[in-house]
């Protein structure tokens, strides 16, 4: 009989530990000392209070800080304890707070407390103070603030230490200096040959040698041609016999033909007379270039006798990176510095982009027309370009400073006043050297950060993952 008691006073403790165990276990409210000290084995216990109101959170079974906005399991799959309204809070204490907070008005100049959110980012909200399960006050959200959580608010003390700094979007011109390397050459259109149509022997070559200057008008030589004496003769023939001394037909057009100058034309149908040798006649200023006439020679038609370059105005061509190339336009203004003429400046214009790149250095040749009225400018010179690049017309642009760069996407702060910045995700057209095009996303006149914008980019993406770490979570 006392081994059966025994055994049945054993089997109670073992039932009452592994009840505490399982009620630990699952979150039920059991205290030790209650269930020995105020009542009876034998008495009937009073039942629980079933939790009421929604599901605000999941807390981990084991009471760990693990907490989550949707159901979940732990990792040796047991499933989190829902957590409902009744359970985070004694609501005695909210009723009590609730009716001291509905006694006080706002004073004069604060602003009103729209509700109260949860401290760690969880979807549950409140009208009046509470705390969560582990006792840290809900936080309030007052009556202007943001809704998005993207957007940055930043007291006016701190705005001042972190130096942000902002300027207005306007229109204006998008250009960029592209610096490369050019050479001076001759403008081609200005390069003159001397040259006979006719056979001709060649008298009294003039005083000049290659690269000295020569003067419209000034005498290169003289020489003879027997087809023009002849052509000559039968002209004045021609007037002498009553003909009318007309420059545009008969024995003058023949002459013009055969490359006599003007004024010898002119001479013959004055004094009816041939001359026996013709003078040659420089036809513009310019450089002689190259000299193939010498006194005595024999001249065939098309040998080339001199070579004069007109240098008032000359070419510089530029070696532009594909890149570039495709930035510049005709028309575009360009500065020249040359080395050997340091401190001088010359001004032109891009007259022509060549049709094609260089295969070896991915080069387009960009051909710029300079005035050299001075003749500072010689063949073969080296220089140094800047061409401006981009449209013309004026465009939506702000400060370059202003725009963040992720790769993905760009970014800029619009400053929204009293110290709330809106990041604007923007599209951008081309980049110049201190500003840059805005195809899409902010209009003229909008304030946009240029200084510290990274900081507010910072605490902009902390908030953006903050509100999406709790979207994330509340989903099935």
């Amino acid at each position: 009989m006392k081994t059966f008691k025994f055994l049945l006073l054993f089997s109670s403790f073992a039932v009452a530990g592994g009840g505490g165990y399982v009620a630990g276990t699952r979150g039920l409210a059991t205290n030790f000392n209650q269930l020995f000290s105020g009542q009876a084995l034998g008495e009937t216990m009073p039942p629980a209070a079933i939790p009421t109101g929604k599901v605000i959170y999941y807390r981990h079974p084991d009471g760990k800080p693990e907490y989550s906005a949707a159901p979940k399991e732990t990792a040796d799959g047991r499933a989190f304890v829902a957590v409902r309204q009744s359970e985070d809070v004694s609501f005695e204490t909210v009723k009590k707070v609730a009716a001291e907070s509905a006694g006080t008005a706002p004073k004069a100049g604060e602003r009103k407390i729209l509700y109260y959110r949860n401290p760690m980012g969880l979807p549950d909200t409140s009208k009046v103070p509470k705390k969560d399960s582990m006792g840290m006050d809900y936080i309030p959200v007052y009556e202007g603030d943001e809704v998005d959580s993207s957007v940055v608010k930043v007291s006016l003390g701190k705005l001042q230490r972190t130096g942000v700094k902002t300027a207005t979007a306007e229109k204006a011109v998008v250009s960029r200096r592209v610096r490369v390397p050019g050479t001076v050459t001759f403008d081609e259109r200005l390069v003159r040959i001397v040259s006979m149509r006719a056979d001709s022997f060649i008298e009294d070559v003039a005083d000049v040698t290659t690269g000295d200057r020569v003067k419209k008008g000034d005498d290169l030589f003289h020489f003879y041609s027997k087809e023009i004496a002849k052509a000559g003769a039968e002209y004045a023939t021609e007037l002498r016999g009553g003909g009318k001394p007309d420059l545009d037909a008969g024995g003058a057009l023949q002459l013009r033909n055969l490359g006599v100058p003007e004024e010898t034309i002119r001479g013959i149908a004055r004094d009816r007379i041939v001359p026996r040798s013709i003078a040659y006649l420089s036809p513009s200023d310019g450089v002689v270039l190259e000299r193939n006439a010498t006194t005595g020679m024999m001249a065939e038609a098309g040998d080339v006798l001199f070579r004069i370059a007109d240098t008032s105005r000359v070419w510089v061509i530029a070696d532009v990176p594909e890149y570039d190339a495709m930035s510049i336009r005709k028309g575009a203004t360009a500065t020249v510095r040359v080395r050997n003429l340091p401190g001088k400046v010359f001004e032109g214009t891009v007259d022509l982009i060549y049709p094609e790149l260089q295969a070896q250095t991915r080069t387009a040749k960009v051909r710029i027309e300079l005035s050299n009225g001075e003749g500072l400018l010689l063949a073969n010179m080296y220089a140094d370009v800047e061409i401006a690049s981009g449209e013309p017309n004026p465009v939506v642009a702000v400060p370059n400073s202003a725009v963040i760069d992720t790769g993905d996407r760009q970014v800029v702060f619009v400053d929204k006043g009293d110290g709330r910045f809106e990041p604007r995700d923007v599209t951008l057209g081309p980049r110049g050297d201190d500003r840059t095009e805005i195809t899409k996303g902010v209009e003229p006149g909008e304030k946009i950060v240029v200084s510290a914008n990274f900081l507010l980019d910072a605490e902009s993406n902390l908030n953006a993952a903050l509100n999406g770490l709790t979207t994330s979570e509340v989903q099935p």
